[in-house]
């Protein structure tokens, strides 16, 4: 056999053997998430070049990216008590119900400004918890910005606020990278 018929033959059964071991990947894939793996786990296992790094919400609320460097991601208030309202809530939020998270968002905001709760603050509070302006689509597209100057857009998606149209918004973050330092108020208190 000659060598670049020779040649042709090897790189088409490497082509075939990939075929094989990408139609394992994906089974074994499947596999994972019957098992209730999440899609974050099963990229960082893969992704080893793509580290996710820890989320910290220091005990002043400072939020810190432990990735040997302690990148601190800067938000102004809102959108920080935003954040942090869904980082909170790992089942999602539905938009058309964040009026029922109104009182819960101005007390992640008190926390966040303990001295001031002006007129105009209050009436932004208001627009970001009406589903029915597009002021929460405004701040989880700043956050998603943020996000996604810091760390490869391919993990900068999984600290970012996203969902379905109609379905629950949420942080898709493996829970067990999110490390609170602080402590936020109880829900059921509100």
């Amino acid at each position: 056999m000659d060598k670049s018929l020779q040649k042709a033959f090897s790189k088409e059964l490497e082509q075939f053997h990939c075929s094989i071991l990408l139609d394992e990947v994906k089974e074994k894939v499947r596999k994972l998430k019957a098992y209730g793996v999440e899609d974050a786990e099963i990229v960082a296992a893969m992704n080893e070049e793509e580290l996710f790094p820890q989320l910290v919400v220091t005990e002043d609320y400072k939020i810190v990216l432990a990735d040997g460097a302690d990148t601190k991601v800067k938000m102004e208030p809102l959108v920080k008590a935003v954040y942090l309202l869904f980082l909170s809530h790992p089942e999602g939020i539905v938009l058309k119900c964040l009026p029922d998270y109104r009182k819960e968002l101005t007390q992640l905001y008190l926390l966040l400004r303990p001295y001031g709760m002006t007129d105009r603050v209050m009436q932004s509070i208001e627009d970001v918890t009406n589903p029915t302006l597009n002021s929460i689509n405004e701040k989880c597209a700043r956050i998603r910005r943020l996000f996604s100057e810091i760390l490869p857009k391919s993990v900068a998606r999984y600290y970012s606020i996203s969902g379905k149209r109609g379905e629950a918004k949420k942080i898709d973050l493996v829970r067990a990278n999110v490390v609170w330092e602080c402590k936020l108020p109880s829900p059921q208190g509100l």
